[in-house]
């Protein structure tokens, strides 16, 4: 039967008589007697002489080291990648904007927000063709010779001389001209050519030679220019009104004889004449009212902004402004003499605009309204700031 001894063990025979079972003895393998601290320490020096070989096998100088570059392609994508793979924690409600850093680092342009402006050449052709070919504006001062209600002797003689200017786009060549258009001639010539061109923006005095009338009385002439193809063309927001001329011709009070007496004649009382009293016609509405630009006025009840207005006052160009009148009413200036309802009843009106500046402060205007009343007007005032006009109005009852 076999012995049984634990693994590791190994019999040995004993020295004696090599003919008998010699007895056996246990003996002990040899790394069985290595403890388990010394097999530590054997395991890290193997460990570290393995790691100073590799150690100076990768330092020989055979071997090239490469010089590491920095791709800033690689950083920017990594950080985008780790700008997006974090979380963000907010505390607030607002939604969170996740920034990406863009692949390759590419300088943007500064973008600068300006309000656009449009070229000089498209603003230079809408104002000029907003501006017509053909139209003039009142000088300054317009009445260079022989203002209006200058007072002459009957058939005296004189030279008109007004100052225009250039407000269209075309030049007025010398085949333009003064033209009468209606109302007193005074022997005039009908058409007055231009002596030198006048370009746009320029200014011209245009002088006529004419005569006074032989009766006594207040006389206008209405003229306009004519252009090379003879229309006729004025001043006025809508350059179609005239300007004028306007006299007085005084009468002249003949020289009183003086009689010789033959003898003394008796003392004989002279009856003492009572004139007839003048019938004041009846007024329908007299005021005086301030007007501002834009603004309508009704003169049969000398209301602003009323229903039925008779009279505008508008803005031109130039900065000049106008009365006027609504068809079917008409307008005219009288002068620098109060004017009674017959007088205005004579006077020579018309539809045209009548601009302001050219009139001077205590000017008569007379006027019949859209319902045939009649009426005068007087200049008081006309603020050089607001262009507010200050009329004193009188409109007599219609008969």
């Amino acid at each position: 039967m076999p012995a049984l001894w634990p693994a590791g063990v190994v019999a040995a025979p004993r020295a004696g008589s090599p003919h008998q079972n010699p007895p056996f003895e246990l003996r002990t393998h040899p790394t069985e007697m290595i403890s388990l601290p010394t097999r530590a320490f054997f395991t890290v020096c193997i460990l570290l002489v393995v790691s100073a070989i590799v150690l100076v096998g990768c330092n020989l100088p055979w071997r090239s080291q490469a010089t590491p570059t920095l791709n800033l392609t690689e950083v920017y994508s990594t950080l985008a990648v780790m700008v997006t793979s974090q979380p963000i924690a907010s505390s607030s409600a607002s939604p969170v904007t996740t920034v990406t850093a863009p692949a390759t680092p590419t300088r943007l342009p500064s973008i600068r927000s300006a309000t656009p402006r449009p070229s000089l050449a498209a603003s230079s052709t809408l104002s000029t063709q907003a501006i017509p070919c053909d139209q003039a504006a009142p000088g300054f001062p317009i009445d260079v010779a022989i203002p209006d209600d200058t007072i002459m002797s009957p058939g005296e003689a004189f030279t008109k001389i007004w100052r225009l200017q250039n407000a269209g786009s075309c030049t007025w060549t010398l085949y333009y001209s003064a033209a009468f258009f209606y109302g007193d001639r005074m022997d005039a010539p009908p058409t007055v050519p231009f002596s030198k061109a006048v370009p746009p923006g320029a200014s011209v005095e245009i002088a006529v030679e004419m005569v006074a009338p032989l009766t006594p009385g207040t006389y206008q002439g209405n003229w306009k220019l004519s252009n090379a193809a003879g229309i006729l063309f004025g001043i006025g927001p809508n350059g179609d009104s005239p300007f004028w001329v306007r006299i007085i011709v005084a009468e002249v009070l003949p020289g009183t004889s003086t009689l010789t007496p033959t003898s003394t004649p008796p003392t004989v009382a002279s009856p003492t004449l009572t004139p007839s009293p003048t019938a004041t016609p009846p007024v329908q509405a007299s005021d005086t009212l301030t007007l501002y630009p834009l603004e309508l006025l009704d003169l049969d009840t000398l209301k602003l902004q009323a229903p039925g207005a008779d009279l505008g006052y508008q803005t031109g160009t130039n900065s000049y402004h106008f009365l006027t009148p609504m068809s079917p009413t008409l307008l005219g200036v009288y002068g620098s003499l109060e004017p009674g309802l017959q007088d205005c009843q004579t006077a020579g009106m018309s539809s045209a605009p009548i601009a302001v500046e050219s009139l001077s402060i205590g000017t008569y205007l007379c006027y019949r309204t859209d319902l045939g009343a009649i009426g005068r007007a007087r200049l008081v005032a006309l603020d050089a700031n607001s262009f507010a006009l200050t009329l004193d109005l009188l409109t007599w009852e219609s008969p």
